[in-house]
Parts: C-alpha cells; sequence; structure tokens
C-alpha cells in the first residue's frame, strides 16, 4: 500500500513539476501517465474524469489527480495524488517570492518565458484537437459554435447553461422516440 501511494505520488509530483501553463497543458502528460504508460484508468473513463474534474471548483488538474487518486486508492490516493500534484508549484512559486525582485527585471528570465509562450498554447490545443476526433459530425458544429463564441466573449456561463440544455433536450427526445411515446 505505501508502494502504491508513493508510485502515485511519484508520477503526479513528476507531472507538477515539468509543466507549465496550468492544468489544461497538464492533461495530455496526465493522460499519457495515466492511461498509456500506468494504465491505472481507460480513455473513456479520463473523459469523464476530465468532465468531472472540469465542473467542480478548483484548479483543474489538482482535481483530476484527486480524482484518479481516489478511484485508485481511495481517500489515502486522493490526498498522496494531491500533494504531488501540488507540491512542486508551491515550491517553485515559494522560490520566485522569495528572489522575485532579483529575477523580475532579467532579460533572460523574460525570454525564457515569453518562448514558453508558444508551446503552452500547443499543450492546451493538443487534447482538445485529440478528444475532437471522438466525437460525432454533428458535434463538431456546437463544438466550433462554442468556441467562437467563447473567442467572441460571450461568458463560458451562457456556453455551459445552453449546453446543458441542449444536452437534456437531446436526452429527453432520444428518450421519447426510442420509447415511441
Amino acid at each position: 500500500m505505501v508502494r502504491q501511494l508513493f508510485t502515485l505520488f511519484a508520477s503526479f509530483f513528476r507531472i507538477g513539476c515539468f509543466t507549465f501553463g496550468g492544468g489544461y497543458a497538464m492533461i495530455p502528460i496526465i493522460q499519457r501517465e495515466m492511461i498509456d504508460r500506468r494504465r491505472w484508468v481507460e480513455a473513456e473513463e479520463f473523459i469523464d474524469l476530465l468532465a468531472v474534474a472540469q465542473s467542480a471548483p478548483g484548479p483543474m488538474a489538482v482535481n483530476v489527480s484527486i480524482l484518479v487518486g481516489y478511484k485508485i486508492l481511495g481517500t489515502r490516493g486522493a490526498v498522496a495524488a494531491f500533494f504531488g500534484t501540488v507540491l512542486p508549484s508551491f515550491v517553485i512559486l515559494l522560490g520566485v517570492a522569495i528572489f522575485f525582485s532579483r529575477i523580475n527585471e532579467n532579460p533572460t528570465v523574460r525570454s525564457i518565458f515569453n518562448g514558453m509562450r508558444p508551446a503552452v498554447v500547443a499543450l492546451i490545443l493538443q487534447p482538445v484537437f485529440s478528444f475532437a476526433r471522438g466525437m460525432k459530425y454533428w458535434e463538431y458544429g456546437v463544438f466550433i459554435l462554442l468556441a467562437g463564441a467563447i473567442w467572441l466573449g460571450l461568458s463560458p456561463v451562457w456556453c455551459i447553461a445552453g449546453g446543458i440544455l441542449v444536452g437534456v433536450g437531446r436526452a429527453w427526445w432520444t428518450t421519447k422516440r426510442f420509447n415511441g411515446k
């Protein structure tokens, strides 16, 4: 049990150490580690975990780690995965806060962070396109419509509310149609 907890902690610690750009940038790395390498969750289950993690309050990467940890080893696994995910960021932010005045105006540091921006955008877009491949054709239109609405400044709250209404309407329509009522 202790070895499994350490493995879970170490996996999420490694993910937390080598991921920049927040939760969405962590998705492909978490996906590779949890599905491909460790085989702790199935691909479809991972998508469900992402949906739950996105709807829960808090950082998505932390929520995913807690859900995966809980699935694998219960409450202890959730705690181990949580600390594995959060500890690298905490240590890095603590170091940055301590030495911020020294590195704030350093042109090399600025160049490094400016260089990371395109990579972070690519890391965020990769899972979007990966998940979009599994969509049915009509869902592409909905996906593009929602992406465009968000891009143009429509509040994500309205997009979520509209998605809920479409989902409930589709479920009602499908149930009514197949039950012959």
